[in-house]
């Protein structure tokens, strides 16, 4: 590891301050896998921010909403009884993200930023890599494809987005509230990240020294039931195959609204909107479900590594629907 300067930020207003006027510094927080990539020797940042005693934790609630601090842990989360009733599916993501003892230190903030778990990128051995170095390559492409993308790909990057409570609140149109220099913005989750594209390195919209202090997690309706299914190698420590977020409301067999989105399987997490809009309306059945999924990867770039992967997304989520659609009659 390159040597480094740390200091603790006394509140985020110096932080983000910080940050900004040093292009070579860094907050650090929990979840977002900072230290492991400088021990591996892919991030080099010259001075380090410790942000994990700042007043950035905590949940509040509305009648709409729950507004949750950057800082607040997974396991907070997972266990507030507002989550286990009114957003079930989001307490089912973050159980099956981690495990007990890493959701007891991942925040919620560092979750949505960890970055990707692409084997290339983490191995500053190997040459080709756009987000390491851009310009100079896709290793994954003629590599181990297995654990990548298949949607949202490019010609210069297929990483994966790998966190799976993105994948619901995604669904679900959370919101980032972000503090800069400049003031404070708020940006829905379904715009935070950016597709690789041509420039990879650029993975979501946060510019340097802006710094994420809340995310704001709608409700969902009464009536509502949903469920996060993760499909993987082995049941605890590894990360989905594919996964899918779904969340229903069915009157009389009718499906009055639909909020889905998919992991596992997109360079960022993936709203499936087009899979919502073939659901909306429809009996729930299983010619619905399988419109849906078959809608839910139109588009899919599969490398002979991950083509298994298209298939079994669309198995993924008609299973979710169908359980979903289960516990609601």
């Amino acid at each position: 590891m390159h040597p480094f300067e740390y200091a603790r930020a006394t509140d985020a207003d110096q932080a983000v301050a910080v940050v900004t006027a040093d292009p070579h510094a860094s907050f650090l927080a929990g979840g977002t896998t900072q230290l492991d990539l400088m021990k591996d020797g892919v991030l080099h940042p010259e001075r380090l921010i410790d942000i994990t005693r700042l007043p950035l934790g905590g949940i509040t609630y509305t009648d709409s909403a729950i507004q949750v601090g950057a800082l607040t842990t997974m396991e907070e989360l997972a266990v507030d009884p507002v989550v286990r009733e009114r957003l079930p599916f989001v307490r089912e993501a973050l159980l099956l993200g981690a495990s007990t003892q890493l959701r007891n230190m991942a925040t919620i903030g560092g979750n949505l930023l960890q970055r990707a778990r692409c084997r290339y990128f983490r191995d500053p051995t190997v040459a080709a890599c756009n987000k390491r170095d851009p310009g100079s390559g896709c290793a994954a492409i003629a590599g181990i494809q297995r654990m990548h993308a298949i949607l949202g790909t490019s010609d210069h990057c297929i990483a994966l987005h790998a966190s799976d409570v993105a994948v619901p609140l995604t669904a679900l149109d959370a919101i980032v509230h972000i503090q800069s220099m400049d003031g404070s913005r708020s940006i829905p989750l379904t715009q935070f990240y950016l597709p690789p594209g041509d420039t990879p390195h650029i993975e979501n919209v946060l510019r340097h020294g802006e710094l994420i202090t809340a995310v704001e997690i709608p409700l969902l309706p009464g009536g509502a039931r949903s469920h996060y299914l993760k499909v993987r190698d082995r049941v605890s420590y590894e990360f989905a195959l594919t996964s899918a977020g779904v969340a229903l409301v069915i009157e009389e067999g009718v499906i009055q609204e639909a909020r889905v989105a998919l992991g596992g399987v997109g360079t960022i997490p993936w709203r499936a909107w087009d899979a919502e809009d073939i659901l909306q309306g429809a009996h729930a059945n299983s010619d619905s479900f399988r419109s849906a999924a078959e809608a839910a990867v139109e588009g899919a770039r599969p490398l002979p590594g991950t083509a298994f992967k298209v298939e079994l997304a669309k198995r993924t989520l008609v299973r979710t629907l169908e359980t979903v659609a289960g516990a609601l009659s």
